[in-house]
């Protein structure tokens, strides 16, 4: 019997050296010469049936869909595969019939540029259009940054709402340096600076899901309204003990360079355009199934605002 290799889902945690592929097939059992030729030239029908059987019976490997996500980032993503990407990503390498093998990197400075970039995946999902360090997908769904608030708590209607001048505030900050989300900017553009407090997006990463800090500081009573962004509010806002208020901000852009709202789609690296065009073949057809995936997990659609007025 020759020995074969079969496929499996590799995952690597941050900074883990690439594994190398699984060795082809091999067959080390050979006839004797004098056996090899008779049936090569004696029996040339029994030769080419053998071969075909030979070929048959050999494990097909399934194609592989290479995805790049952060172990520890929910609603998004876990190492579990608990998370709303995870699932997409499922729906896309069904339709590709392809395994999924991920491999884990925080999401941190430097997540494309040590992943996709390096040969890491080839997909990456929860990418903004437009993105520059790669080629994005038509979008699957549209989102905001979003007012979260206790139901007792002020009921924030915009930017321009006077209740943010008093009010302790929240906003989403990128990193430990400081970098500011659209949200941080608005309200510095609007002099609201003293009553503000950071929650850094990548925050400690031994917690699970770091980025939901801003919003159990909300259901603690540390702030009083949180900007944050709504994919990640609208999950972790009707989790127990408090089911919280969450109101998409507006206006929708602050100004022509400081938009509140995003198309998200999938990226992958630039020139691979058959690959690109593949995945979005992928959502389209599977995009009822995208639908109903994001609306378990509560994510804040800008693109289905009709369909959600009409739910209960």
């Amino acid at each position: 019997m020759c020995s074969s290799s079969r496929n499996r889902t590799v995952r690597r945690q941050p900074g883990a050296a690439k594994r190398n592929p699984e060795p082809t097939a091999k067959c080390d059992r050979r006839y004797p010469a004098g056996a090899s030729g008779f049936f090569a030239f004696r029996i040339p029908g029994l030769t080419a049936l053998v071969l075909a059987l030979a070929l048959f019976a050999a494990p097909v490997h399934a194609r592989e869909l290479r995805v790049c996500a952060d172990p520890n980032n929910l609603p998004f993503s876990n190492e579990r595969g608990e998370g709303f990407e995870n699932k997409i990503v499922a729906l896309v390498a069904e339709e590709l019939g392809a395994t999924v093998e991920y491999t884990w990197w925080a999401q941190r400075r430097g997540y494309v540029r040590n992943t996709l970039k390096a040969g890491l995946c080839d997909l990456v999902p929860g990418v903004a259009s437009g993105f520059e360090m790669l080629r994005t997908t038509i979008p699957y769904y549209r989102s905001t940054y979003v007012f979260v608030t206790r139901p007792d708590g002020p009921a924030v209607q915009s930017l321009d709402d006077p209740v943010l001048r008093a009010a302790r505030v929240g906003v989403q900050l990128v990193g430990d340096d400081g970098v500011n989300t659209p949200p941080a900017h608005a309200l510095a553009r609007r002099g609201i600076v003293d009553n503000v407090r950071g929650y850094s997006l990548y925050g400690d990463y031994r917690e699970p899901n770091p980025p939901a800090r801003i919003v159990e500081a909300v259901r603690a009573g540390e702030i009083d309204v949180a900007l944050a962004w709504g994919p990640m509010a609208g999950y972790f806002a009707v989790q127990e003990p408090a089911v919280l208020r969450v109101t998409p901000v507006v206006p929708l852009a602050d100004g022509p360079r400081l938009p509140m709202v995003f198309d998200i789609g999938m990226g992958v690296r630039r020139g691979e355009d058959a690959f690109r065009a593949e995945i979005e073949g992928a959502l389209r057809r599977r995009q009822a199934d995208i639908d109903a995936i994001l609306s378990e997990y509560r994510v804040p659609r800008l693109d289905l605002r009709v369909t959600e007025a009409r739910g209960p």
